[in-house]
């Protein structure tokens, strides 16, 4: 079995926690909070995807 890369576990976590906080926020009809957790949750998965590339490129030298 696997290990779990927990670092990467977590980013993930936060990325859908904040896709799901943008739900939350449209139910409340703010507009202000769902631009801010959409654009938070691209970031946040942006960085883990960053962070992914570095790993696998620093891996294949």
């Amino acid at each position: 079995m696997k290990k779990i890369n927990v670092p990467f576990f977590i980013l993930a976590l936060l990325a859908v926690f904040c896709f799901m906080l943008v739900g939350v926020a449209i139910g409340f009809r703010s507009v202000i909070w769902s631009i801010f957790f959409l654009l938070l949750g691209f970031g946040v998965m942006g960085y883990g995807f960053t962070i992914k590339r570095k790993q696998r490129l620093s891996q294949q030298s």
